[in-house]
């Protein structure tokens, strides 16, 4: 199910132009509706295609104010529970409240080592960039790399 934002809650991101959701949604989904216009309620932010939503949950953690929810498939929560992550800065909890009011609350760090440790390059040969303008540098051994011809898709 696509994000909703709780209008209740949401309060623009103060004013800004740019509010965190729209910062974060990798669709470019999300809206501020800045004079009520579109939705009815100025200065709150809204999805403008729920539709296309990847459902990634990034606006619903990074909202500073947890005024995004969305609902969840029906085989991670029963139709009519909902599932909220509340964002620490070594840790994120997420709650889980069953339509019948049971919530249970789940912790998982955020990251496992600290930040700005991990160095992916190390022990890696330094790229020899005046080699990529080279004809065949992107084959092995000089020749172009061969290719099995029954994985090919054959049309009729």
């Amino acid at each position: 199910m696509p994000s909703f934002v709780r209008t209740e809650k949401c309060d623009g991101c103060k004013g800004q132009d740019k509010t965190a959701c729209m910062y974060i949604c990798p669709h470019d989904l999300m809206r501020l509706d800045k004079d009520g216009n579109e939705t009815g309620h100025a200065m709150k932010a809204y999805n403008q295609e729920p539709e296309q939503c990847w459902e990634c949950y990034s606006c619903v953690k990074l909202c500073p104010q947890n005024a995004i929810e969305m609902r969840a498939y029906a085989d991670i929560v029963p139709l009519g529970g909902v599932v909220q992550p509340l964002r620490g800065t070594d840790s994120i909890v997420w709650t889980v409240k069953f339509r019948n009011g049971v919530v249970k609350r789940f912790k998982f760090p955020i990251r496992t080592t600290p930040e700005g440790s991990i160095r992916p390059y190390d022990g890696k040969p330094k790229p020899d960039m005046s080699r990529l303008a080279q004809p065949g540098f992107f084959t092995m051994d000089g020749a172009p790399l061969k290719g099995d011809r029954s994985q090919l898709m054959q049309l009729k």
